[in-house]
């Protein structure tokens, strides 16, 4: 029987509420909870009249994703489920009425069964009221299907590049058709590989969540340990950092001239001494193809608590995603402009 993992917790099954308690008291300037429906997170500063509503939202386990980005700018609200699992569609339905605006609201998550099920259940419910909702899945996850069955991808990292796109044209007073578009170029546009070295463990249950040799890595493993593609001996930080980026370029096909977008995120024990190893090397392999870095982000953006390892995310971006990348946002755990 394995040991026990450590956490600073109270109740395992009180975890995500007593978390959102602690964001809210943290955060009382950029976030409240819907009235009576405390796992409905919304931006204090973001809906309004005239202005299409953005909804994200799913498991917790992950943040600052999916909670950290609601704010100006970026998300109007987000459901939050228990640890890896879906919100259930009230929260949902009720982040849609928080910020429907008269504009339409756009869901906005990854592409997992429960969160696909639970989501369009809301917009059901939210259709009922007059609301109108569309939905975007993020699926940049590079490692999870072919490229011709990319409708079958998870939603990962690059979460944070899509979102904040969808979000930049919601508050640019865009219409539906508009912002749904953008959403939809910008999950185009994104990759994202994943390399996991050790396992999470639930709250609940304080076990690790898989088996992994103390000397092996597993690559394009997924944000709940979903497997990869590949396990492996463990490499070193520039033949990871290549093994991951080799796949990426595959998919994306960069040319000379090109820009992209840069996001090196830890799943959530990987320090950033690491990931700035990790970073190097992305520039010296898009230094030497001539592809431009327009920006970079290092850090926690989704994690899978406290699992080690890292994703690298690009976005391939042209002038309308370089403008929705740029565009100010002030949310809990991330500002830009």
């Amino acid at each position: 029987m394995p040991v026990q993992t450590k956490k600073i917790i109270n109740d395992g099954n009180r975890a995500v509420d007593e978390m959102l308690e602690g964001i809210l008291a943290a955060h009382p300037r950029h976030l409240k909870s819907a009235d009576g429906s405390p796992r409905s997170i919304i931006a204090r500063d973001g809906p309004r009249p005239g202005k299409v509503g953005l909804v994200i939202g799913g498991g917790s386990g992950h943040e600052p994703t999916f909670l950290g980005f609601v704010g100006k700018g970026l998300a109007d609200a987000a459901a939050i489920g228990n640890v890896f699992a879906s919100p259930p569609p009230d929260p949902i339905l009720e982040c849609a009425k928080a910020v429907s605006g008269g504009a339409g609201v756009l869901f906005m998550y990854g592409n997992y069964a429960g969160d696909v099920m639970n989501f369009d259940m809301a917009a059901e419910m939210a259709a009922m009221d007059d609301i109108e909702v569309r939905t975007v899945l993020t699926t940049d996850d590079v490692a999870s299907a072919p490229h011709d069955q990319r409708h079958k991808r998870r939603g990962v990292a690059g979460n944070f590049f899509i979102f904040k796109a969808a979000g930049a044209a919601c508050d640019r007073m865009l219409s539906l058709n508009e912002v749904e578009r953008i959403a939809r170029k910008a999950n185009d546009h994104t990759f994202t590989m994943g390399v996991a070295l050790s396992p999470c463990s639930l709250p609940q249950t304080r076990r690790p969540n898989f088996e992994i040799g103390a000397d092996e890595m597993e690559i394009g493993m997924g944000i709940h340990g979903e497997p990869g593609i590949a396990r492996a001996k463990l490499k070193t930080a520039d033949e990871i950092t290549d093994e991951m980026l080799d796949k990426i370029f595959a998919e994306m096909a960069p040319s000379r001239g090109d820009k992209v977008a840069v996001l090196v995120n830890s799943l959530g024990s990987t320090p950033l001494m690491e990931l700035y190893i990790m970073n190097r090397r992305i520039r010296q392999r898009l230094d030497a193809i001539g592809v431009s870095i327009h920006a970079t982000w290092v850090g926690n953006y989704c994690t899978s608590l406290e699992m080690a390892g890292a994703s690298v995310t690009l976005m391939h971006l042209d002038g309308e995603l370089q403008t929705m990348l740029d565009h100010p946002c002030d949310c809990a755990m991330f500002r830009a402009g």
